[in-house]
């Protein structure tokens, strides 16, 4: 074999090795990324997820229906679950009749349409007050001392992350005060889910309230956080004083 033959398989030889060390960098690199997002939301590869929603598929006309946008807010969450390896299990709110940790859950919507919501927010979040109905500014969440009511201009979501005890599986909250807002939520959480892991850790709680600008003429897209509101949302309301 010449010498320039020699070097020609040499150098094939040596961008092999290159291509397959890069090539295994970038899978490492990828799985590293994915065990993160598995490790915030509490679903590794195989395990199952509790998305937890209100009974009926409707208009929305009925306190317990799921709207056309929540269906919407469904899909995202599917996607989510199915990119980790983990299998969405979607549990009406009144029959989700199982304890906290064992399985990653998302809980969807109001506590007014969804009982776990409810109980959810009483157990973990009890500094928070959700209302609603059918007149203008009826729709408010309440965390402290801050009020955050939906009109024609915008509308709120509750997007929170509560730990359960004994390091078991997370459950996850997007409490929209209307179907444009849950979707928002979800969408924020699916696009800022590393920036929040960063945040607050692959195992902490935090709640943050999003503002979704004039839902009317741009939908779910114009999300901002309008405030971080864990402390005052962990602080029960005889544990503050001037409760709202």
């Amino acid at each position: 074999m010449t010498d320039s033959v020699l070097n020609v398989v040499l150098g094939l030889v040596a961008s092999a090795i290159s291509a397959g060390l890069g090539w295994l960098a970038q899978m490492l690199r990828r799985r590293r990324k994915v065990e993160r997002v598995r490790a915030f939301f509490g679903l590794p590869n195989g395990s199952e997820c509790l998305i937890v929603v209100p009974r009926s598929i409707g208009t929305g006309s009925h306190a317990h229906t799921v709207t056309r946008r929540d269906a919407y807010a469904l899909m995202w969450l599917a996607g989510l679950v199915e990119e980790c390896g983990a299998r969405p299990e979607l549990v009406a709110h009144d029959a989700a009749h199982r304890g906290l940790g064992a399985k990653a859950e998302l809980c969807l919507g109001g506590p007014v349409s969804n009982e776990r919501m409810a109980a959810h927010l009483a157990w973990g979040l009890p500094g928070v007050l959700v209302t609603s109905g059918p007149d203008p500014g009826s729709n408010v969440i309440v965390v402290g001392e801050r009020d955050y009511t939906a009109d024609h201009d915008q509308a709120h979501t509750l997007l929170a992350r509560i730990a359960t005890p004994d390091g078991g599986r997370p459950v996850f909250l997007v409490s929209g005060q209307t179907g444009t807002a849950n979707q928002a939520g979800v969408r924020y959480l699916v696009a800022h889910h590393r920036d929040l892991a960063r945040k607050y850790g692959q195992d902490g709680t935090f709640a943050l309230v999003l503002r979704v600008v004039n839902p009317e003429a741009y939908g779910p897209d114009m999300v901002e956080v309008a405030a971080d509101v864990t402390a005052d949302a962990l602080r029960r309301p005889g544990a503050r004083s001037g409760a709202v």
